[in-house]
């Protein structure tokens, strides 16, 4: 039995133009007929968000964040929920500061490697040099820019997509 995880895709804004094109990348990761409920990104003139969750193999995560990566004009996030013998992930992105990814605990937050911390210890000359070390490995730089982006989609809907076979 192949081990099934689940997680979200939150495009937090993207061009009228853009969404189907979010779509059908989505359609081909997740292998199943993806259709998305727009709305308004009220944080944007003219910006339309969605959420979709999904069902899938553990990757499905790392292979929709691929997908979407590098398009302009486009924010989102992508989770993927903990499964047997695999860690949690997000996967962040916007225009100007492209993709951040890190791995999750149970509960969704950011786990820093041990080594990454300790190579954050070793090279920081000053406490700040180690907080800008500590913020990129917490990708804080990804939650400021897209905060007013979250927050303007409390209550949206969410789809549930699953993959077939």
């Amino acid at each position: 039995m192949a081990t099934i995880t689940r997680g979200v895709l939150f495009v937090h804004s993207a061009t009228r133009a853009m969404c189907p094109h979010i779509e059908w990348a989505a359609q081909s990761v997740l292998g199943s007929r993806a259709s998305f409920e727009w709305t308004d990104q009220p944080a944007g003139t003219s910006l339309f968000r969605a959420e979709v969750a999904w069902q899938g193999q553990p990757g499905t995560g790392a292979r929709l964040a691929s997908a979407l990566r590098g398009w302009e004009h486009v924010r989102y996030e992508v989770t993927e929920d903990p499964s047997f013998g695999a860690d949690g992930a997000r996967w962040s992105h916007t225009p100007s500061l492209g993709i951040f990814h890190a791995v999750t605990d149970v509960h969704g937050n950011v786990v820093v490697p041990e080594d990454r911390i300790r190579a954050a210890l070793d090279n920081a000359g000053t406490v700040t040099e180690f907080r800008r070390a500590m913020d990129l490995a917490l990708g804080t730089a990804w939650d400021e820019e897209l905060e007013p982006f979250r927050y303007a989609g409390a209550g949206a809907p969410v789809r549930w997509l699953h993959r077939v076979g």
